[in-house]
């Protein structure tokens, strides 16, 4: 699926299941949230965090899924082209950081690889 038609298929949610779209202070708040579980997951999965007893371990795809769904909807209330905003963030990222991170000795390349280190 494109971006553009999970945002038409969360629109065609919303106003199929969800009534209408919750505000976007709401939403803002709602993303907040879904980026804070990413981040519970992360640091008990990958990190030096542990599970409490009792605590329900969520599923790393599922929370991601989850921030892109809150995503979609705040582009979707805001009138925003994801597809084109993804498209001029790849064009400014290559403007800006063509060489910076090629060049930066901290990100060196695994000998071997044949690409510049």
């Amino acid at each position: 699926m494109t971006i553009e038609e999970a945002q038409k298929r969360v629109d065609e949610w919303i106003k199929t299941y969800g009534v209408r779209y919750f505000g976007p202070l709401t939403n803002m708040a709602q993303l907040t949230e879904e980026v804070g579980e990413v981040a519970r997951v992360m640091s008990r999965t990958y990190g030096e965090q542990s599970w409490k007893p009792g605590d329900k371990p969520g599923r790393l795809d599922d929370e991601l899924a989850d921030v892109l769904w809150v995503t979609l909807c705040i582009a979707n209330q805001c009138g925003i082209d994801l597809d084109a905003a993804l498209e001029r963030n790849f064009a400014k990222k290559t403007q800006r950081d063509s060489h910076r991170h090629l060049d930066n000795p901290k990100l060196a390349r695994p000998a071997g690889d044949g690409k510049k280190q």
